[in-house]
């Protein structure tokens, strides 16, 4: 069978950077940073202090006050986003055949805040009175049901969970779905809000977490010789993809096309990745490959870059097995530097980065740069100020805990 082409149709942000698109990306090539001291609950006990939450976002905007008492702030957030990404895509929703625009929606956690109130409330009680929403809160599917419902999309609709690489898994499923014309449309992405007691508590305990506690704007250093953790953060991130024809015949406008996928394991170790990067580059070289285009046609790769020690040397590394001499021409950013890391919504916040970049041709920076480490491979991380160049064909990686890799290959729409 002749496999359909899958476009970018619409996009929708909530970040602790921007809570629109343009928001999103105008901060994004101003380099500013999202980190913060916490401010959602006491942080006395805790080692990490800070951490990248949402700003001024206040669910009386969006929900009926009954109604956002039912849904957790992860699902929240994913609501929000996928609706601006709707209304951005331009989807005519009185015409559309809903019975073929399906949801994938991500979340590596869930509803992770309800889970630990409705414990914290059982075990200072002692009485078993639960809730009744909070099954429907916590569970990590629930927020692309509430989506089909608003929406009344009756398509495939589920959920993807592969710790941080969880939205960039609900973008390839949708995009390979729509390919073998199982819907024309699909909303894909993910959300998080991870940012709890024991969210952070949890990551403290596996020393993932960045301790900067005097200095959290600047903590967020992915590829910086004094990097120590990655900095937790909040948010989520939706794109509509679309058939290529079904967009042309409505004249859609057209961010980008998705032109491959590349999926991997690193079959290591739970938490740390392949030291010689062999997931990550297994991932880049299949998307690339089924892309039809050249490893020489790569422009850029928004990476994984999460500023922790050993991941930050192992994706580089996979960069330049793979590419040879041509990783030296490719420019690398990574946009943790200034979100923080949205855990299982980062491959969609990220993927719109990338998608910006090659419909702008211009590549967001690194910031937080202050120190060489001559352990990483010496590429063009577009560091502390955007890059300005063309961007014909891009990569953006995003990986998580377990070895899960993912790599989706974006071109430019001409």
């Amino acid at each position: 069978m002749n496999l359909k082409r899958v476009v970018v149709t619409g996009l929708g942000s909530l970040t602790p950077i921007g809570n629109t698109v343009s928001e999103y990306w105008k901060s994004l090539l101003d380099g500013v940073s999202g980190a913060d001291l916490i401010t959602r609950f006491d942080t006395s006990l805790h080692k990490t202090k800070f951490a990248c939450e949402i700003k001024a976002f206040n669910p009386d905007n969006y929900f009926d006050r009954k109604e956002s008492r039912k849904i957790d702030l992860y699902a929240q957030y994913g609501i929000v986003a996928a609706s601006e990404a709707i209304e951005d895509s331009a989807l005519d929703l009185e015409k559309v055949d809903k019975d073929r625009v399906g949801v994938i929606w991500s979340s590596g956690i869930g509803g992770i805040k309800s889970f630990e109130e409705e414990c914290s409330n059982f075990a200072n009680n002692g009485v078993p009175r639960f809730n009744p929403f909070f099954i429907t809160k916590m569970i990590a599917d629930i927020c692309a049901g509430h989506i089909s419902i608003k929406y009344g999309f009756c398509g495939p609709n589920y959920a993807t969970v592969s710790a941080c690489a969880s939205s960039a898994n609900a973008i390839v499923d949708a995009y390979n779905l729509i390919r073998l014309n199982k819907a024309d449309v699909f909303v894909a992405g993910g959300s998080e809000s991870p940012i709890t007691n024991c969210g952070v508590g949890g990551f403290n305990a596996m020393h993932a977490l960045s301790v900067r506690n005097d200095d959290p704007k600047t903590a967020s250093r992915p590829f910086d010789r004094d990097r120590d953790g990655f900095v937790m953060a909040e948010g989520a991130g939706a794109l509509v993809l679309e058939e290529y024809e079904h967009a042309v015949a409505r004249g859609a406008k057209i961010y980008a096309e998705i032109v491959g996928a590349g999926l991997s394991a690193d079959a290591y170790h739970m938490t740390a990745s392949h030291p010689e990067g062999k997931g990550a580059m297994l991932a880049m070289k299949s998307a690339v490959e089924e892309s039809g285009l050249r490893l020489e046609d790569v422009d850029h790769i928004n990476t994984h870059g999460t500023s922790t020690p050993v991941g930050d040397i192992s994706e580089p590394k996979a960069v330049e097995r793979l590419f040879g001499e041509h990783a030296h021409k490719i420019t690398l950013n990574s946009t943790k530097s200034m979100t923080g890391h949205l855990l299982g919504a980062a491959g969609a916040a990220e993927a719109i980065a990338t998608i910006l970049a090659v419909k702008n041709d211009v590549i967001p920076p690194t910031i937080n740069h202050f120190t060489d480490d001559p352990d990483i491979v010496p590429l063009d991380f577009s560091f502390n100020k955007p890059t300005y160049r063309k961007v014909n064909f891009a990569l953006s990686n995003t990986f998580g805990f377990g070895g899960h890799n993912v790599c989706v290959a974006f071109k430019k729409y001409e």
